[in-house]
């Protein structure tokens, strides 16, 4: 059906008609003026033999006046309903152009993509980027491959599905990018769209964005090639990406582990993920699916919204954690939920205390900006990690503190001078100030235990309390000396 309405006359004062064009559930509009379809009927003519004057002919004087655009609307619309007609079986390429088949029709969206990949589709392989796509293209492609039918309809060799087919086996970085919304000028929701990828043989890499996991079929089918994994706003568990044939099975477990338990289905593993990116989405939990990833090296779930951390005991390979901007306000015991990483990230959430990072030993980046932290005391419980080097704290209550960095870096005593915090180098002239503040610490702990004691203090104690409290007095002045400062 090719209902055409009048438009708005455009600035060169030329009308503009409006095509409304429906294909089954889909519907989408074009603009054209009166000279595109005289261009459009000029290449029918000399490729097509179609009768030249079936285009209503050009006015020849006066303006577009209201009887002359509704007669021409009315020709044009019987023009267009003609030509397809003519052509049931093989629409020719330029009709299909003018009426955006290749953006919106199924026929016409694989055509165009076969012939892009005849044309480019070795290069990309070899020069091994990242092809994108979206949820349409995928959508009719996989209709395509279940219609009984052809794979070439309009017998241009060019536009052969087979193209296509070739491509996606041998592509190995593949980026879905959905849209929110109807598509262009037609009614088409992406998200409503589902796609399979089990066409894909070689990927070691895929982005999904803006799309829902009840779309995206085949997905399992990558887990024995996947290395790295992204998906963003499109999910809302972890389960329905890792485990998405978990709802047909009501017991399961990963491969090569032994359950006691009776199970009705043994699921494989994700054989070389290393790499998982699950940001920007609305996941709440960390659930058992994580067990099918035992290589995963770096894991992302920031910006999501967790309260809790489970299951990533189960990773024995995890080195990189990101759990910033999600809703943690405690983490306890943290050295059991994710085992010997080197980097975590836990900025944007609603942290206050920091006890239950006090045995993370390989840790060496912590970022713990933009939360609640206040008290200093809190820093004690990360000061005597061995291998901690980059310390973030940035945007957190404690940072109003005087003498706030200096005060920070004591808590690392002997390591102060490795620790890198707030992404700027410490300073010669703060660990100075970090010595005299240990010192007088030691002074003050010293005097606590002698006033503590209930015994008599002998003389040789008290000398040796005397002695150590001098000491104190000789770094300030040293320190005074090489900074130019008075400490009063």
């Amino acid at each position: 059906m090719i209902p055409i309405s009048e438009g708005e006359p455009d600035r060169s004062l030329k009308m503009v008609y409006i095509i409304d064009v429906t294909d089954g559930q889909h519907r989408w509009t074009v603009k054209h003026r009166y000279s595109d379809f005289y261009d459009l009927h000029e290449k029918l003519t000399a490729e097509k033999k179609v009768d030249r004057r079936l285009l209503p002919p050009k006015k020849i004087l006066g303006k577009n006046s209201k009887s002359l655009v509704e007669r021409r609307q009315k020709e044009l619309e019987l023009y267009l309903q003609t030509l397809l007609q003519q052509f049931p079986q093989a629409t020719p390429t330029p009709l299909t152009n003018f009426l955006h088949f290749h953006l919106y029709e199924i026929n016409g969206i694989t055509a165009a993509l076969a012939e892009e990949l005849f044309h480019k589709g070795e290069q990309l392989l070899q020069a091994g980027e990242v092809f994108s796509l979206c949820p349409l293209q995928l959508f009719s492609v996989s209709q395509q491959l279940r219609m009984a039918k052809p794979t070439c309809c309009n017998g241009d060799a060019k536009t052969d599905l087979g193209h296509i087919l070739d491509f996606t086996c041998r592509l190995r970085y593949l980026k879905i990018s959905g849209t929110r919304g109807p598509v262009g000028t037609s009614n088409i929701q992406e998200t409503s769209l589902p796609f399979d990828l089990s066409v894909f043989k070689s990927l070691l890499q895929i982005e999904i964005t803006e799309c829902s996991s009840q779309q995206i079929r085949g997905l399992s089918s990558l887990r024995s090639s996947l290395v790295t994994m992204s998906i963003h706003r499109s999910t809302e568990s972890m389960m329905s990406i890792l485990v998405p044939e978990a709802s047909e099975f009501s017991q399961w477990e990963p491969e090569g582990v032994e359950s006691g338990c009776p199970v009705t289905a043994v699921i494989p593993v994700w054989r070389n993920l290393t790499t998982l990116d699950m940001s920007h989405n609305c996941i709440n939990s960390i659930d058992s699916s994580v067990k099918l990833m035992p290589k995963v090296e770096f894991l992302d779930l920031s910006y999501n919204q967790l309260s809790s951390v489970e299951n990533l005991q189960h990773l024995y390979n995890l080195v990189h954690v990101d759990l910033s901007y999600n809703n943690l306000r405690v983490l306890e015991a943290a050295h059991t939920r994710l085992g010997n990483i080197k980097t975590l990230s836990l900025a944007g959430n609603q942290l206050d205390r920091l006890t239950g990072l006090t045995k993370l030993y390989s840790l060496v980046n912590l970022d713990l900006s933009h939360n609640q932290l206040a008290q200093l005391e809190e820093i004690r419980n990360i000061g005597s990690l061995p291998c901690l080097e980059k310390l973030n704290l940035s945007s957190n209550p404690i940072c109003i503190i005087p003498d706030y960095r200096t005060k920070v870096l004591a808590q690392f005593g002997d390591r102060a001078a490795e620790v890198c915090l707030d992404c700027k180098a410490t300073t010669e002239k703060e660990l100075d100030t970090v010595e005299v503040l240990k010192a007088i610490q030691k002074a003050k702990e010293a005097k606590d235990r002698m006033s503590g004691s209930d015994k008599k203090v002998d003389s040789v104690t008290l000398s040796n309390i005397c002695i150590f409290i001098d000491f104190v007095f000789i770094i300030i002045l040293h320190n005074c000396t090489n900074h130019g400062k008075k400490y009063l």
